[in-house]
C-alpha cells in the first residue's frame, strides 16, 4: 500500500513539470487547424493561449504592421469588408482592434488586427504576461493551411512567427499542412485533427528529450511540414530546406501576384524537403536570421582576404 501511495505521489509531483505554457499563433486567423491543435495540446495537459491575426495574413513574412489601433473599421479593408469583421465571427466592425475573442466558446483565444509577427508579439508581451506573468515555454505557429517549403519560407507569416520567437529566446515550432486541412464552416475538418495529434506527438518527444530543461538549442526553431496524405501512422523524417519550389511567384500585368506551377525537379532537388514532405512529416532545424553556414563563411573570407589585410 505504501509503495502504491509513493508511486501516486511521484506522478502528481511530476505533472506540473510536464505541463508547458504554450502560446499558439498563426497567419490565418481562426481556422479548423488552429482549433484542433489548441484542443489537442490542452487535452495533452498543456496550458495554451492563442494570439492570432484578425484576418488571413498569409504571405506577410516578418512584416510589422498594425492595421487598426483602436477599433475594427471596414474602410478600404477587403478582408474586414468581406467578413463584416474578423474571420469566422471572432469580432465585428466597431469592436476593439485587439483583445479576447467576442465569439462564444473560445476561452483563452485572442485576436489583433495586425500582421502575424505583431500577433505573436501581442501574445508574448500582453496575453502571456497577463496570464502567466512570464514568457511562454514554447511558441507554436500554425498549422498553416498549405505547406511552407523551399524558398516560400521567405514569404511565410508562419515562419516569420517562429523566427521572431526564436530571436526572443523562446523555443518555437512552425507546423504547416496540406490544403486539404482548409477550414470548413464548422471548423471541424477531420484532417486538422490528424495533423494536431501528430503535432502533439512531436512536442511530447521534444519535451521528453529536453536537455537540462531546454526544449531546443539556443536560437534554433523548427519547420515541420505535413504531407497532403498524412495519417495517424505517417512517420517523421529529417529534412533540409529544399531548393525546389512547386510554384514560381511572379508579378502579373494585372498588378496581382501570380503563381506558375513547376512540375519537374532535378535529381538533386528530389532529395530535399519538398519531396520528403510529400511522403513523411518533414522536420527541419532552422537558425534565427540568415547567417551563412561555417563553410560558406570560410569561402567568403578566403576570396576577400586581400580586402581586409
Amino acid at each position: 500500500m505504501k509503495r502504491i501511495l509513493l508511486s501516486c505521489s511521484l506522478i502528481l509531483c511530476a505533472t506540473p513539470s510536464f505541463a508547458l505554457n504554450i502560446l499558439l499563433s498563426n497567419d490565418d486567423g481562426l481556422t479548423s487547424n488552429l482549433k484542433a491543435l489548441e484542443v489537442a495540446l490542452t487535452n495533452a495537459g498543456h496550458n495554451v493561449l492563442v494570439s492570432v491575426p484578425c484576418t488571413n495574413q498569409s504571405g506577410r513574412s516578418a512584416g510589422l504592421v498594425v492595421y487598426s489601433k483602436d477599433k475594427l473599421e471596414a474602410t478600404n479593408d477587403k478582408e474586414i469588408n468581406k467578413e463584416g469583421g474578423c474571420l469566422n465571427g471572432v469580432a465585428k466592425v466597431g469592436d476593439p482592434a485587439f483583445g479576447p475573442y467576442k465569439k462564444a466558446g473560445y476561452e483563452n483565444y485572442n485576436y489583433i488586427h495586425a500582421t502575424p509577427v505583431v500577433s505573436v508579439m501581442y501574445g508574448i508581451d500582453v496575453v502571456a504576461k497577463n496570464k502567466w506573468g512570464k514568457m511562454p515555454d514554447l511558441v507554436i505557429s500554425g498549422p498553416n493551411e498549405g505547406q511552407n517549403v523551399g524558398s516560400f519560407n521567405l514569404y511565410s507569416g508562419t515562419i516569420g512567427i517562429v523566427q521572431y520567437a526564436g530571436s526572443r529566446g523562446i523555443p518555437a515550432i512552425a507546423f504547416s499542412a496540406g490544403m486539404n486541412t482548409v477550414a470548413n464552416p464548422g471548423l471541424n475538418n477531420p484532417n486538422s485533427t490528424i495533423v494536431a495529434n501528430q503535432a502533439v506527438r512531436l512536442v511530447t518527444e521534444i519535451q521528453k528529450n529536453a536537455s537540462q530543461g531546454k526544449l531546443l538549442p539556443s536560437r534554433t526553431v523548427l519547420n515541420v511540414n505535413f504531407p497532403d496524405n498524412v495519417t495517424p501512422q505517417t512517420n517523421f523524417a529529417f529534412a533540409k530546406i529544399g531548393s525546389f519550389d512547386e510554384y514560381t511567384a511572379k508579378f502579373d500585368k494585372d498588378l496581382s501576384s501570380g503563381y506558375t506551377p513547376i512540375t519537374q525537379a532535378t535529381a538533386a532537388q528530389q532529395q530535399d524537403e519538398v519531396v520528403v514532405s510529400k511522403n513523411k512529416i518533414s522536420v527541419t532545424a532552422m537558425q534565427v536570421a540568415y547567417d551563412a553556414r561555417p563553410t560558406t563563411q570560410e569561402w567568403l573570407k578566403l576570396r576577400l582576404r586581400h580586402l581586409f589585410n
